[in-house]
């Protein structure tokens, strides 16, 4: 009887090695790329793509961290399962897992508001919070279907989204072949900077755009052979993602002035009206469309998933592990982290939930890098990849010296941020409360 029901609530292990590699590259590939560009030159100048270059290697050393766990510990809840086996802390536990949760709402928030910006307004003018909201239940009903059929669709727009960067990549090699760009410009930095501050500068807002690998570990409970399949499937996606942006960025570059390209919110349209292949902007702005509502789907997977992972481990309660009897689908998770998205989007602007992104899962790969190295002295009964120590250790310098340089940019951040987790030590109180 308790065999069975505990199949009741057991996930569907429907996602092979091919589309766990394409819904990896899917969950990097997004707004990033398709809106930070012009954000990042403004800091670094044309050499747009060392900061990206750097911002890749930096998120390739905490990627060995997350192989190593995820292989070792093939289960949902990711970087609050890892700490929660680390430090037997429930209430660090509880918090990291509600941090990840808010960063990948946050993100999901954000993209939201991104798709109901300019890029939208290209089609139709609607209000920006209703077309927000409109997405991101769009995106719930996508999730509810089932994991297959949201990995699919995940599939389909990371397609569409590939394809763009690959035309806005055909103009740059189009413009060399004519003569109408200027690759001068890719070795060019922002004035007044040394080579070295600009590029750091930029790296904090790059590092935006190759955020994502990490959500792929919430689905390992619904992958087949997660053990093997997983490392293989990440490098590879982390690998298609650096050279796709770094292909991207030197054409960018290429084909735009520095002075016009810095500080767009949409520089790769901006590519597009300059570049010579004469390329529809409403087709590559419905193209933008698909690949920030592609990255808001899986946030909000990743998100639901943590949820879930969280009421499978007893962390919260277990009204949030109920899946919908046909579709074994977590509809409470779902639920809530939805309810959480719609309140980010009515309160909150682009530019902070970014932020307040990237400043929460700075902290939580610094907990992941120090827990691969804690959970060094537990074996476990299959083979898994094993990380080389030094990386997760750089791993974790690294992100707190970018913390600390998001703290000199932005401390209304930590506001945003420490009002989230705040959120998060209430519910802990009052879930106490309830079991008690």
């Amino acid at each position: 009887m308790e065999a069975a029901a505990r199949e009741d609530t057991q996930l569907r292990r429907a996602i092979g090695p091919k589309l766990l590699t394409v819904f990896i590259v899917g969950d990097i590939l997004g707004a990033g790329i398709y809106a930070l560009v012009g954000e990042v030159a403004a800091e670094v100048g044309g050499a747009v793509w060392t900061s990206f270059l750097t911002a890749f290697v930096l998120a390739l050393l905490t990627a060995f961290a997350y192989a190593e766990l995820v292989s070792k510990y093939p289960r949902a809840a990711g970087a609050a399962l890892y700490t929660h086996l680390a430090f037997k802390a429930p209430f660090f536990t509880f918090i990291v897992a509600f941090a990840v949760m808010s960063s990948g709402i946050a993100s999901a928030s954000t993209l939201s508001r991104a798709f109901a910006g300019d890029y939208l307004g290209e089609f139709v003018d609607l209000p920006l919070v209703l077309a927000a909201i409109v997405l991101i239940l769009i995106v719930a009903a996508i999730n509810l279907r089932g994991i297959s059929e949201s990995v699919w669709v995940n599939a389909v727009l990371t397609a569409i989204e590939v394809t763009g960067l690959i035309l806005i990549v055909a103009i740059g090699v189009a413009a060399l072949g004519e003569g109408s760009g200027d690759f001068s410009r890719n070795f060019e930095f922002e004035e007044g900077e040394t080579v070295f501050l600009a590029i750091v500068g930029g790296t904090a807002l790059s590092f935006y755009a190759m955020i994502g690998f990490e959500d792929s570990v919430n689905v390992a409970e619904e992958t087949k052979d997660p053990s093997r399949s997983f490392p293989r499937a990440l490098f590879a996606g982390i690998a298609v993602a650096g050279v796709l942006y770094l292909l991207v960025t030197l054409t960018a570059s290429l084909v735009v002035p520095t002075d016009r390209l810095a500080g767009s919110d949409a520089a790769l349209l901006e590519v597009v009206e300059v570049g010579p292949l004469g390329i529809s902007t409403k087709l590559f702005s419905f193209i933008a469309l698909m690949a920030v509502s592609n990255s808001a789907l899986i946030n909000m997977i990743m998100a639901s998933r943590i949820v879930y992972g969280m009421a499978d481990q007893g962390i919260v309660s277990g009204v949030f592990g109920r899946v919908l009897p046909e579709r074994r689908t977590p509809f409470v998770a779902i639920a809530f982290t939805t309810a959480v998205a719609v309140i980010l989007i009515s309160t909150g602007d682009l530019e902070s939930l970014a932020n307040t992104t990237v400043l929460l899962l700075l902290s939580v790969f610094t907990i992941v890098n120090v827990s691969v190295l804690v959970l060094r002295r537990e074996d476990v009964e299959h083979e898994h990849f094993h990380a080389p120590a030094v990386f997760p250790v750089l791993g974790a310098i690294v992100s707190i010296g970018l913390i600390v340089d998001t703290a000199f940019d932005d401390l209304s951040t930590f506001g945003r941020a420490a009002a989230l987790l705040a959120l998060g030590a209430v519910l802990w109180v009052v879930n106490s409360l309830a079991d008690r």
